[in-house]
């Protein structure tokens, strides 16, 4: 049987043709499992919803809503067009107002609990002081409380001004959520979030590009999403489109998930068991990807971890630094050795490869290469070596203040005739960064 769709027809200009008084319809919930459309212009517009995930949860929390549009003949437009051609005619507020009462009439038709309705909102609505009245006026004829209602606001919306912030907090009080969209793109700035105090961040699909294609700042990304939780904004990552990607997302620890990879724009809910595979897969290749990286890692750390027990087996029977970090030093990716005391101080300075030439990075870094005397008491290698005497410790990557390079530092910490000392190793670990 064909659906069919309850037609909502926008006048643009609406002159003398109307009757006095007369208002566009506004569309509501209609028979059961029929949609609504406008149409405007000689297109007919009608909404359609992408599903945002939760991987914890195993199912769609939120719909994000956008627009759809055929031609008189048929044929499927970008919606971009239709709102061009309102823009032309001086009907773009209006037409912006009837598409979100469309998402909203057809959202309600959804055979859903609780998840919210995420709307993408124009900076003009925004700052329409009626737009919040019109909008619970909407929410209010569908039953629909504002609580469902993630309004999203571009980052870069209504600059600095106190009068946009004023108008978020607002909404915010009458009982919608704020999510801030488009983080991370062009000027974007933390103090953002922390003015507007939004209750999503979604993070702009730049970053997710950037992070495909560099590797450092994969690793940075997990940081830039515990620096928003700690601010208080639960995480959103869109346009995911391959399994690469919805893999970085998921190790970087986002909240919610959303694109092709998982789903496409619907005009209808995502089934449940649907959505609870995609999620366990998706936790399954992760669990895959870790074990492999760790499988790698651990295969290359390997001779480092035998070369240092070997050294401090030599420091313990009171051989010099020097001759018992030889082989260590020998190893090819081996920064430097170095030695602390019981307190985290460094002994002496640091022990570099004989004869490996000092590379451009580290003669620009060059304040930073003696270490005598410096105090590693907070570092990780110290602070575990120290827990655990006669185990060697491995970090996880980290950014190396001797040189400003990636690298883990290996320790061990050992009572030798000086009393407890902690030997460590530091193993170049950002082979890009080798004679730059």
């Amino acid at each position: 049987m064909p659906r069919h769709f309850p037609i909502l027809r926008f006048r643009p200009s609406m002159i003398e043709l109307d009757p006095p008084g007369f208002q566009p319809p506004r569309p509501v919930a209609g028979e059961a499992g029929a949609r609504h459309t406008v149409v405007y212009g000689g297109y007919t517009v009608f909404s359609v919803f992408q599903p945002v995930f939760s991987v914890s949860h195993r199912r769609a929390i939120g719909y994000h809503a956008s627009l759809r549009a055929h031609d008189e003949d048929g044929r499927q437009v970008l919606s971009h067009e239709v709102f061009t051609q309102a823009a032309r005619r001086g009907d773009l507020l209006e037409l912006g107002r009837l598409a979100e009462s469309l998402h909203l009439g057809n959202f309600s038709a959804f055979d859903s609990r609780d998840e919210w309705l995420f709307l993408s909102l124009h900076p003009a609505a925004l700052m329409d002081t009626s737009y919040g009245d019109a909008l619970l006026a909407g929410l209010k004829a569908l039953a629909l409380p504002p609580q469902r209602v993630v309004l999203e606001v571009p980052e870069q919306a209504g600059g600095e001004t106190s009068r946009f912030a004023e108008i978020v907090d607002s909404l915010r009080k009458s009982g919608f959520l704020i999510a801030l969209g488009g983080f991370g793109a062009k000027h974007s700035n933390i103090d953002r979030v922390w003015h507007l105090r939004p209750d999503i961040v979604t993070l702009d699909r730049v970053i997710l590009q950037q992070a495909s294609e560099h590797s450092h700042i994969e690793r940075v990304l997990p940081g830039l999403v515990s620096l928003l939780h700690e601010s208080g904004q639960l995480v959103l990552m869109g346009g995911l489109s391959t399994e690469r990607e919805a893999l970085i997302a998921l190790e970087a620890n986002v909240d919610f998930m959303q694109g092709a990879y998982f789903a496409g724009p619907s005009m209808d809910p995502v089934e449940p068991r649907v959505a609870a595979a995609a999620m366990d897969a998706l936790s399954a290749a992760l669990r895959e990807r870790v074990a492999a990286r760790e499988r790698a890692q651990a295969a290359r750390l390997t001779p480092y971890v035998a070369a240092l027990q070997e050294a401090c087996g030599h420091v313990v029977a009171g051989e010099t630094i020097e001759r018992a970090t030889r082989s260590l030093l020998a190893l090819p990716d081996s920064a430097r050795c170095f030695l602390l005391d019981a307190h985290g101080r460094q002994i002496g300075d640091n022990l570099v490869p004989e004869g490996r030439r000092v590379s451009r990075r580290a003669k620009r870094f060059r304040p930073l290469l003696h270490s005598e005397g410096a105090s590693w008491e907070r570092r990780p290698y110290f602070i575990e070596a120290v827990r655990a005497p006669g185990r060697v410790h491995l970090t996880a990557p980290y950014l190396s203040i001797n040189e400003a390079h990636l690298c883990v530092t290996a320790s061990a910490a050992a009572q030798t005739p000086k009393g407890l000392q902690v030997l460590c190793v530091d193993i170049n670990w950002d082979a890009a960064s080798q004679g730059l």
